[in-house]
């Protein structure tokens, strides 16, 4: 039988008919159609994340003459990573409901508004009431992520999830560090924020025209409610909603919290503190593929355990480094520990699809059935791991707040980031790395095999 050609049916761009698990297909035009989507979704996905994580660079600008404490710059960047997280439940869905080219246009198009807002309020005199409602519509750059992860996760086949899912997740969260060191370009040469938002406006049409011109909708991509609510009611999906918290909520809470930290913690000027923020998110945003990558060889699961246990030992050493008020110290390991949350991102990532398709196992699903199951939880659920696994970025950064007000240092709150990633290692271990001896001898063949699976997702 011959597989169905991927060709846009209409000016419109639709792709009626797409199985990339069929070997023969994938190869002689899945491959080319899936990579060309997976490109420009990264560069859509890249500039959200800019402007999502935009007043993590504006705060640095943000001196004595605006008026805002410490305490201030935390919250309203708590909100801004708040609503990121929100918006990735609905941002997920609209991909099934528009089109994952449409939307992609669409979700590019509306970051306009933050970005525009924010050049016109950013100077002193302005409220703070006003820098919050207006750091708030910056939160819809987050969202990018969850449709973006959705969209590319229909167009590749399962043995390759690993690597795409990584590498479109690691470009989008390259720019954080990105939009870092063009700050870091602008308040060196002593230019002010409305520079750097002026510098993103046509970068964002220019996204949003490309996803138009080269991007595809996948027909077989159709809104399935019963899908969400299934993925809702599965225990899998809360659980990699926790160890999500772990590592992307790690990554986005501290690329939101670092410059203020050494500022505040260790007295570092704007400039001084935009020389070092963006090293930690560039290597955690380069090494997410690399995660994904050693996930599809290794096992996502296992991956994601000792990352955990590296995680937990990096934060070990900067509660050290916080109490010493060692500046080398302290940004050599966080640097580190941002590393870690990029690669443990990549493995987190790639478990998410395996899991479904070993409970497909379960069901005793086998062959196209096992994997039409797996790619339906799968999808739906990564709308809602994203999102909460954001807000551990919120987290992160209220604690930091609460930290320096009762302390007067971060001591506090890594010390509790510490517990958290023992329990992250835990539930890592209990849930889907028990071996088979585990079992009852009562068990199943099915059984055996989707526990199996599990280990090795």
């Amino acid at each position: 039988m011959t597989a169905p050609a991927p060709v846009p049916t209409s000016r419109s761009r639709w792709i009626q008919e797409w199985d990339p698990e069929d070997e023969a297909f994938w190869i002689a035009t899945g491959e080319k159609v899936a990579r060309r989507n997976l490109v420009f979704s990264v560069l859509s996905e890249h500039i959200g994340f800019s402007i999502w994580t935009m007043w993590s660079v504006l705060v640095l600008f943000m001196g004595p003459e605006y008026g805002l404490t410490p305490a201030d710059k935390f919250l309203l960047t708590s909100m801004v990573t708040l609503v990121g997280a929100v918006v990735r439940v609905p941002y997920t869905f609209a991909v099934a409901l528009f089109g994952g080219r449409n939307w992609t246009i669409i979700s590019a198009g509306l970051l306009l508004i933050p970005t525009v807002a924010a050049f016109a309020v950013m100077k002193p005199g302005t409220s703070f009431d006003t820098f919050l409602l207006v750091g708030l519509l910056a939160g819809i750059g987050g969202g990018n992520f969850a449709s973006s992860m959705t969209n590319i996760n229909a167009f590749f086949p399962m043995k390759k999830k690993g690597w795409a899912l990584g590498l479109n997740a690691g470009g989008g969260n390259i720019g954080v560090p990105v939009i870092q060191l063009v700050a870091l370009a602008i308040i060196g040469a002593g230019g002010g924020p409305r520079v750097l938002l002026g510098i993103y406006i046509p970068l964002i049409v220019v996204a949003a025209v490309l996803a138009a011109l080269f991007m595809d909708n996948l027909a077989t991509v159709k809104n399935d409610t019963g899908a969400a609510i299934d993925a809702a009611k599965d225990g899998h999906t809360w659980i990699m909603s926790f160890l999500y918290v772990g590592t992307f909520g790690s990554f986005i809470g501290y690329a939101f919290a670092f410059g203020q930290v050494l500022q505040v913690q260790f007295g570092r000027t704007p400039l001084q503190a935009a020389y070092l923020t963006f090293i930690g998110p560039l290597l955690g945003s380069l090494i997410r593929p690399v995660g994904g990558r050693l996930a599809d060889k290794y096992g996502g699961a296992r991956i994601t355990l000792w990352n955990y246990v590296g995680m937990a030992a990096a934060t070990a050493l900067l509660v050290v480094a916080s109490m010493q008020k060692s500046l080398p110290l302290f940004v050599t390991v966080f640097v580190v520990l941002f590393a870690l949350s990029g690669l443990g991102n990549g493995s987190t990532y790639k478990m998410i699809p395996g899991i479904f398709q070993a409970k497909a196992f379960a069901k005793g699903l086998t062959g196209d059935e096992a994997a039409a199951y797996g790619r339906r939880l799968s999808g739906a659920s990564m709308g809602l791991i994203g999102a909460v696994g954001a807000l551990g970025g919120v987290g992160i950064n209220l604690a930091f707040r609460q930290s320096y007000l009762s302390y007067g240092s971060g001591t506090g709150a890594f010390v509790a980031f510490l517990v958290f990633y023992g329990l992250c290692f835990a539930v890592t271990w209990a849930v889907y790395l028990r071996r088979l001896a585990a079992q009852p001898r009562s068990a199943t063949a099915t059984e055996a095999k989707a526990q199996l699976s599990y280990a090795e997702v």
